[in-house]
């Protein structure tokens, strides 16, 4: 699904609170993936690697590395980082691991997302659900700088999407019946498909509208209510901007 125009109207005004994923939503993951890629792969003498095939790389590694018992975010990217050493035939340092693994604070905020969020922030709670640790987060709210009534990290659940298990929670958290919560994500695998099983209404907003491939998230035939290219279009079309 590439259109980034709406599939069907849908009656913003019949929701509460809004849920967000956070990383490629509103964290430009890609951008923090490969700024924090480079370095690994420049000092252990790989370069000129094609940018979809690295992100596409990266999200094949994270699905596999998130399966089996839970285990924490930053195990699960240094798990990340030693299969692109598999891949390229070297063996990342202890300090190259630490840093890939802690660079997800580093990940830069989209230019529209505060600004949307503050936006927002006037009609409905705003909460997030993440595949991430708790101390990850927190660096990247900081960045954010606008703050959440309730945010669900893998951590805390002790799972990762796409299981159903954020959903529930926040729900839960919320005190919101299925019906009054839209999700709002870029990752149709991680966010729209289980979200919608639920019976949640999703806005997808399709961050990589216009570019090749799926980037670092897994392929999905599921479809959301709603379409947007970012996050300045929605408040717009919710009649907020």
């Amino acid at each position: 699904m590439n259109s980034t125009r709406p599939d069907s109207t849908l009656d913003f005004e019949r929701f509460d609170a809004l849920s967000f994923d956070c990383y490629g939503t509103l964290i430009d993951w890609e951008a923090g993936i490969l700024a924090s890629l480079t370095p690994l792969l420049e000092t252990n003498g790989i370069v000129g690697q094609p940018e979809q095939e690295l992100l596409e790389r990266f999200g094949r590694l994270e699905s596999q590395a998130e399966r089996g018992p839970f285990r924490s975010y930053r195990a699960v990217l240094t798990d990340v980082a030693r299969g692109f050493g598999r891949h390229f035939g070297f063996v990342p340092t202890r300090a190259e691991l630490d840093a890939f693994a802690a660079s997800v604070g580093d990940w830069p905020v989209f230019a529209d997302t505060i600004a949307a969020l503050r936006a927002l922030q006037t009609r409905y709670r705003l909460a997030v659900v993440s595949n991430v640790d708790d101390d990850l987060f927190a660096r990247s709210a900081q960045r954010i700088g606008v703050e959440f009534s309730e945010v669900v990290t893998a951590q805390q659940v002790s799972a990762y999407k796409p299981g159903p298990k954020h959903f529930h929670e926040v729900l839960e958290r919320l005190r919101l019946p299925c019906d009054r919560l839209l999700h709002v994500a870029q990752s149709l695998y991680h966010d729209i498909a289980p979200a919608r099983s639920l019976g949640i209404s999703c806005v997808w907003v399709n961050r990589r509208a216009g570019k090749a491939g799926g980037g670092a998230t897994k392929p999905s035939t599921a479809r959301p209510d709603y379409a947007v290219p970012d996050l300045r279009t929605l408040v717009e079309e919710m009649g907020l901007g």
